[in-house]
């Protein structure tokens, strides 16, 4: 049986949130300091919509001058609500393009509700890549506390 492109981003959404929560428990929380005294050396761009704690969504990076499609699916530990992000920002600590797939967290450390505004968002995977996001999220959103994003390229 063929899964639909819906099907499979969630079953990659549910994996990489099974994964990234063993993978990523311990990292320090992802911020500016991750990045102090290094140069971005790609920019992002994506949109990510959140229902139920379910995330799905799709976005570009550029990367020494070429432009790669990439898809997101995760999830919002404790998760409700429903929102929409549209965010741009920049790649820290990347340095083969293959290293940008992957498990993304943000620990925001607390829990909490969201609602429509401004979105600054720091995110690290397993290979070290940092991305800091800045966009507008409309809707709203409760956590607690923890965020997982799962990157692959299209």
């Amino acid at each position: 049986m063929l899964l639909s492109a819906t099907a499979r981003l969630v079953r990659l959404a549910v994996l990489g949130c099974v994964l990234g929560a063993a993978a990523c428990s311990m990292a320090q929380k992802p911020g500016p300091q991750s990045v102090q005294g290094m140069t971005p050396v790609g920019t992002v761009s994506m949109t990510q919509v959140t229902a139920a704690g379910a995330a799905a969504g799709s976005g570009q990076v550029t990367f020494k001058g070429a432009t790669y499609n990439f898809k997101v699916g995760g999830g919002v530990t404790g998760g409700g609500g429903a929102a929409t992000t549209v965010a741009n920002g920049e790649v820290y600590n990347l340095y083969n393009i293959s290293d940008f797939a992957g498990v993304y967290t943000e620990n925001t450390g607390g829990i909490g509700l969201s609602t429509s505004g401004s979105s600054d968002l720091w995110l690290r995977n397993q290979a070290g890549v940092v991305v800091h996001l800045v966009g507008i999220q409309r809707g709203m959103m409760f956590s607690l506390g923890r965020d997982e994003v799962v990157v692959a390229f299209m």
